[in-house]
Order: C-alpha cells, then structure tokens, then sequence
C-alpha cells in the first residue's frame, strides 16, 4: 500500500515545494505519504498503487454530485470543444449569474473569478471603495484564502490588531486588519472601539477551516446591529458552505442578511470558480460602473461556467436533496460519536447540511481556542487508521468533511464500522 505514492511524492518534491501545489495536501499534520489520486467514480477515489477510498473530502466541498457526474462531465466536454477560453463574455456567465441572483435574496449582481481567495479580496477592495475605510475585521480560525491582508494571526486578548502570519507579507498591509474571537461579540465590539475606520466584517457564517463551527444566530445578529450602527458592511464568505449547508448556503439557515457574499466551490461543479455578489448600489462601484477596480483574463471561462450551471440547475431541480445529506452526515457522526463514547474517548461532532465536522475533545468547540485545545494527536492516529481501511477524510483536524449524493447507506455503515475499529486502537 502507498509504494508508488511514496515514490511519486519523492519525485514530486524534487519539482515542487513540499511535492504539492496547496501545504494542507502534504498531511503535515497527520503523517504518512499522501496518496497521490489517480481517478474518482462517484462515492470514491482511486490512488496509483490501486487502493480504494469512500471520499469524505469531494475536491474540499465542490462535488456534491461525485466524481464524474454525467451530466456535469457532459457539460464540460460539450463546452470544452467549443473552446476552453476567450477572455470575451459568454452566455453561459450571465446564464450561471441569473441562477445565483435568482436564489439570493441577498444578491442583486454578482461577479465571477476564479478562486475564493480572488472574491474574498475583491469583496473586501470593494468594501473599502463603498465605505472610504481602511480597516477589516476578522475572526481568528476563519480563513479567508491567501491574500495578504488575510493572513494574520490572534495575538492576546489585549491586541486586536493583526501582525503577519507568513513572511512575505508586510505588516503595512495587515495593520488594518483586526482580530476578533468567533461567537465572542464583546471582542468585535473592542475592535470598533479601537478603530473608527472600519469598512467590513468578514465572517465564515460556518466555519470550515477550524474544523467546522458555526455562528450562533445571537452572534450574527449582533455582528449585523454593530455594522448598521458603524456604517460597517457585513461579508459572509461561503465560499464553503454556500450551496452546502442548504441551497442558499448559511443564508437558508439564518435570519441575518449580509451586504456582500463571497461564493465558490459547488458553483463550480469541480472546476476553479469563485464569486462575490451583492446589492446592486454596492456592486455598481465596480469597474466599469465605478471607480473599485477588479478584473481577471479567464474570469468566468465557459468551461466553468457549464460545470456550475449543470450543477446549480441539478440541485434546484431537486432541493430536497439536502435532506438526505443532511440525514446521511447526521448519521455518521452519531456513528463517529457513539464509537468514541464506547471507549471513553473525548469526542465532539457537529453537522450542518452535507457538512460535517469532529474534534477529539471533550467539550462542544465555539471558537479557534476552543478547536486548539482538541487533541489533534488522537485526530492524526484515526484518520491514519481510517485510511488504512479506506477511508479518506480531510487530512487536518481544522477541517471540514463533505457528504455527496452518491453516497449510500453501505458506506456510511462501513464507514462507522471504520471508526468504532480505529476507536478501539486509540483506546489500546
């Protein structure tokens, strides 16, 4: 098992940093060669050794359908053979676009790029273009991509102002970026009281890249009074959990309204798309309405543009699909759950839509403290002895799973099978 993966991530390495194009994929933190992918069908993954994996990762969030839809794989080639890019309008963008509008009450236009880094940091240039103001919020575990008024990190409960998390990032271009704690509103209230030139709250309305953790509605609400009382415009990115927690995101699930949403993942149907959307007063300052400028060669390519249209027309032709994900991921971590308790393992579960979270410890986690303070050694000893028996979950414990529709009762059983066997390794 692993032989050719552990040659080609030797190889692999000689040519690119670390053998992979993303830092999570190398399993840093969990240990081991990762299995380097050869083909998907459906539920599973195939490595280059042969071995199988029941995929609870789906490309991070996208495939909601699996690997190889038919009617997205159809989509995609039919387009392909047109051409794979023009760097001109198409129909398909605007066709994909009035989907997202239609659905969205919150979204009046929207514009499309080709990652969730790109919309996050177009959303937040044009947040500060609509506002005049410099400053950002943000909340310590929620990742927002890679750009580099981003990447900050919490300092004491004293400092709210960001200092880089990465070289290469000066920390001139994190000095507007303050830091706050998730679920914890008297910290977002210190920020306001530290800066009067806030532009923006950006929030993971449920966050996925501190293990998943969602807002409660007390904390939303109060984020939105805090922004109309400031004239702060408040960004739910759903970059995630957009189209996966329901079919309108989070927003199918609170009763909180933001001003700008950033989109990405399921509106690609696996191909690269990100999008940020909004108002139509606030998207009118884009360039070429307005002065905020953003733009970008293969934004809205046709290709992606068919991927996500197939797969948005697929899940509004069928919302109650949601209530079988829901079930089958509900269904799992009870099945996580009841494994841990059997053997007196601190373990905690959460669930919303086809999303699903775990953490190895013993309370339920409300924050980026709360997530650190799991025992991520447990987390690395289960997702190895859940690969082993062909598992393939996301390889961090500050990450988020995927149920796909193509998943059945079997593999969910066999799945919690997996786990009660791993449970009982940890416990020896």
């Amino acid at each position: 098992m692993f032989g050719k993966s552990i040659r080609a991530f030797k190889e692999a390495s000689e040519v690119i940093p670390g053998g992979v194009d993303s830092p999570v994929r190398a399993f840093g933190s969990v240990g081991g060669t990762p299995p380097f992918i050869d083909r998907g069908e459906g539920a599973y993954i195939y490595d280059i050794d042969g071995d199988r994996y029941i995929d609870f990762v789906q490309s991070w969030g996208p495939l909601i359908f699996g690997h190889c839809d038919s009617d997205i794989e159809e989509a995609v080639i039919s387009t392909a053979k047109k051409g794979l890019s023009f760097g001109a309008p198409t129909l398909l963008e605007t066709d994909l676009a009035r989907e997202i509008v239609n659905l969205f009450d919150t979204i009046d236009k929207i514009r499309f790029v080709n990652s969730g880094t790109e919309a996050v940091m177009s959303a937040l240039r044009l947040a500060r273009g609509y506002t005049g103001k410099s400053d950002i919020i943000k909340f310590a575990g929620c990742y927002h991509g890679h750009s580099d008024s981003l990447l900050v990190q919490a300092g004491s409960g004293a400092v709210t102002f960001g200092s880089p998390s990465s070289p290469g990032v000066p920390e001139d271009l994190t000095k507007h970026t303050l830091l706050a704690t998730y679920n914890d509103l008297d910290s977002v209230k210190k920020c306001f009281e530290d800066s009067s030139d806030i532009a923006c709250i950006i929030i993971e309305p449920i966050a996925g890249n501190m293990g998943l953790v969602p807002a409660n509605e007390e904390f939303l609400q109060g984020l939105r009074e805090l922004c109309d009382e400031h004239n702060a415009l408040l960004i739910f990115d759903e970059v995630m959990s957009g189209f996966r927690a329901s079919l309108t995101g989070a927003q199918g699930i609170t009763e909180v309204k933001p001003d700008l949403v950033t989109l990405g993942k399921v509106i690609g149907g696996g191909m690269p798309v990100g999008a940020f959307g909004g108002g139509a007063e606030i998207m009118a300052m884009l360039s070429p309405e307005g002065p905020v400028y953003q733009a970008g060669t293969l934004s809205g390519n046709p290709v992606a543009m068919a991927a996500g249209l197939a797969s948005l027309k697929k899940l509004k032709q069928n919302p109650t699909i949601y209530v079988d994900l829901g079930a089958k991921a509900k269904r799992l971590m009870q099945g996580f759950q009841a494994a841990a308790d059997a053997e007196e393992i601190p373990f905690t579960t959460e669930v919303r839509g086809s999303m699903f979270g775990f953490f190895f410890n013993g309370n339920r986690v409300k924050n980026f403290e709360d997530a650190q303070n799991s025992d991520t050694e447990a987390f690395a000893k289960f997702h190895q002895g859940m690969l082993s028996r062909g598992i393939y979950l996301a390889c961090s414990a500050y990450e988020t799973g995927f149920i796909s529709s193509v998943m059945d009762d079997d593999m969910i059983e066999k799945t919690i099978i997996a786990a009660y066997e791993v449970m009982r390794e940890l416990r020896d």
